[in-house]
């Protein structure tokens, strides 16, 4: 009895304890991993002497308006040798005539495939971009979406430029649009910190995802990685597995000059981003086992970190400058090292958010995941 007293004392300050470990973590992640990046001399490529034949893939379900939009600038690019190969997967607006109109416009620019509504039962992105994929005369695809905007004339020069020797993915970044609204700046928050992670992962030699936004890799290497067939029995995955299962330490570049950045629309309704994250959350079962404990132990860590700052808040008032000091340490570790990365993707404004966005972000992330992880998907859009 007497031996169990004296641990009593000890007992008491666990939490703490508990807290400061859960703080050790995050600090690996901000300062060893994202610090990667913070240090990283952005790159461009545009002026290499090396300029690859490129094709450029977009797949497009009812994308009239999107289309009308943007494609005019990606058609545009200051570019010398690249075609446009354009999926139109069973459309049934106007976006047929649509891409007539364009090919009329642009002769030789662009090469449509049409997905018919006799194989709907087929109708997966990952479908598409392989009919687009096999209809590309290129070497070098590069991969963007119908409501995406490059930010320049030069988009298409940085992304196919940086194939340089050894390299066969080249991963871009693709902000969304700034609008009103808390749940833009949620949108942005969430695309900005992803994009932090898989950039700063990548530059350590453990790249695990790209976004099909603004992506690159050669047709050789989906051929000899049998293409989608690891992941054919889910919808999403056609861009963040693919990297996932084929990427190495050495042939994967980032691209992440201003001019290389490629804008899109963002959701608009919390159900439609809910959904967009669940589809997200599905296919992150399918990467790698190390990659799924390195991503979970990040994710845990801070949320379990928010939780720990609670609870040691609620048991020592008397103690209260304990926790804040170490919510300042992390916070300032978070503001030096994400305001360098804000500043190379574009979004220095969301800084002045961190500290809520940071703490809604883990929660809310987690309980998508948690709901959705292994919820069947129904679309690819």
């Amino acid at each position: 009895m007497a031996q169990l007293e004296q641990f009593i004392p000890i007992l008491y300050y666990v939490p703490l304890g508990i807290l400061s470990l859960l703080l050790i973590i995050q600090l690996y992640y901000i300062l060893a991993v994202y610090g990667k990046l913070a240090a990283y001399r952005v790159e461009s490529f545009q002026d290499m002497t090396e300029k690859p034949a490129v094709s450029i893939i977009i797949c497009a379900h009812n994308e009239q308006e999107n289309l009308q939009a943007f494609l005019p600038q990606i058609l545009e690019q200051d570019y010398p040798d690249f075609e446009i190969v354009i999926v139109d997967d069973c459309s049934d607006d106007e976006t047929p005539w649509l891409l007539k109109e364009f090919s009329a416009r642009y002769p030789g620019k662009i090469k449509i495939v049409e997905i018919k509504d006799h194989i709907r039962l087929k109708n997966t992105k990952k479908f598409a971009v392989t009919m687009g994929i096999k209809a590309a005369k290129h070497e070098h695809l590069v991969f963007t979406d119908a409501d995406c905007d490059p930010a320049s004339k030069h988009w298409l020069a940085e992304i196919a430029c940086a194939f340089t020797p050894g390299k066969e993915i080249i991963l871009g970044y693709s902000p969304y649009f700034k609008t009103t609204g808390f749940l833009n700046k949620v949108i942005r928050f969430e695309t900005a910190h992803t994009a932090m992670s898989y950039l700063a992962y990548a530059l350590r030699g453990n790249a695990y995802m790209g976004v099909g936004r603004n992506l690159a890799y050669t047709r050789s290497l989906f051929f000899k990685g049998k293409g989608f067939n690891k992941h054919m029995h889910i919808k999403s995955g056609d861009d963040d597995l693919f990297v996932n299962h084929n990427a190495t330490a050495t042939n994967v570049q980032i691209v992440i000059h201003p001019d290389a950045h490629v804008g899109s629309v963002p959701k608009t309704t919390w159900k439609s981003y809910y959904k967009q994250k669940g589809r997200h959350a599905g296919a992150s079962v399918l990467y790698k086992t190390r990659h799924k404990r390195m991503l979970a132990t990040q994710l845990l860590s801070a949320l379990l970190f928010y939780v720990a700052l609670f609870v040691c808040a609620a048991i020592y008032p008397q103690l209260w400058f304990i926790p804040l000091s170490i919510y300042i340490l992390r916070l300032i570790s978070q503001l030096v090292i994400f305001g360098n990365i804000y500043k190379k993707l574009g979004v220095g404004g969301l800084l002045w958010w961190l500290p809520f966005l940071d703490l809604f972000y883990y929660f809310y992330i987690c309980i998508n995941g948690i709901f959705n992880r292994n919820k069947k998907q129904t679309s690819w859009k």
